[in-house]
């Protein structure tokens, strides 16, 4: 029931890896993600006492935490209402269920048709999800043929980056063009369209960005994507994401941004 759940809900997703690693200029890996809050230290006290996320740095208005190879930061500058987003974070391929349990002792997981998990067969992968104090839907997924293994105990320790975040825009048709200018293309080759969740790479190392318009409901969650602040830093001289004014932006650093 829960697979032909996802399939339904993924009509008209695109996924695969037709048109991926088409020579793009831009590394596809998230080494930085900025996302608005209006419960920051609510926040800073869940991804560091709970879940036990180091502290990678802070300010008054916002915090960072390592998250494997990526850095996600939380800040409430310039925040107006109660902004939330989808993401993914990538862990070890055989680690699925060690995973998920080590979850179920921190927080409650999100259901779908009474399912507590995902299995994506033609990734293939399994995910899970949960929802954090500031209404985020966050997922956990372990991608069998792109992620490696671990044969450690399971810990925050080995989670290893960050896989998805969603992109949500006003028009979904045109910020597709301007991905593929900068060598980001659909992973399946197909149109992208304002109604479908449009999965955007460069190369088939398990990280996207969830391109879609708003209000598509986020599997897992009663929620439908809404348009929000966010920064993504793809490299080191490459910065995209959603602006105060809703507006999607591209911006090429000059000089190095560390994660």
């Amino acid at each position: 029931i829960i697979l032909r759940r996802i399939n339904a809900l993924f009509c008209g997703t695109s996924y695969g890896s037709k048109g991926a690693g088409k020579g793009g200029v831009v590394f596809m890996e998230i080494k930085r993600l900025t996302l608005q809050t209006d419960k920051l230290e609510i926040m800073k006290e869940f991804y560091t006492q709970c879940l036990g996320f180091s502290l990678y740095g802070e300010s008054q208005e916002s915090f960072q935490i390592r998250v494997g190879t990526s850095v996600l930061e939380f800040t409430d500058k310039d925040v107006t209402g109660e902004p939330y987003y989808h993401y993914a974070l990538n862990i070890p391929a055989n680690q699925f269920q060690e995973a998920k349990e080590w979850l179920k002792e921190k927080t409650t997981l999100l259901l779908e048709d009474g399912e507590d998990e995902a299995d994506f067969s033609f990734w293939p992968a399994h995910s899970c999800y949960f929802e954090d104090p500031a209404g985020n839907i966050v997922e956990l997924i372990a991608r069998y043929k792109e992620n490696p293994i671990n044969e450690s105990p399971f810990s925050v320790n080995n989670i290893l980056n960050i896989s998805e975040i969603g992109l949500v825009v006003k028009d979904a048709t045109r910020v597709g063009e301007q991905l593929k200018a900068i060598g980001i293309f659909e992973s399946g080759g197909d149109p992208i369209t304002n109604s479908s969740l449009n999965f955007m790479q460069d190369n088939r190392n398990g990280v996207f960005m969830l391109l879609t318009s708003t209000d598509r409901r986020w599997l897992f969650s009663d929620k439908k994507s809404k348009i929000y602040p966010l920064k993504i830093t793809l490299d080191k001289h490459l910065v995209l994401g959603v602006d105060e004014n809703c507006e999607f932006f591209i911006e090429k650093k000059l000089r190095t941004i560390e994660p």
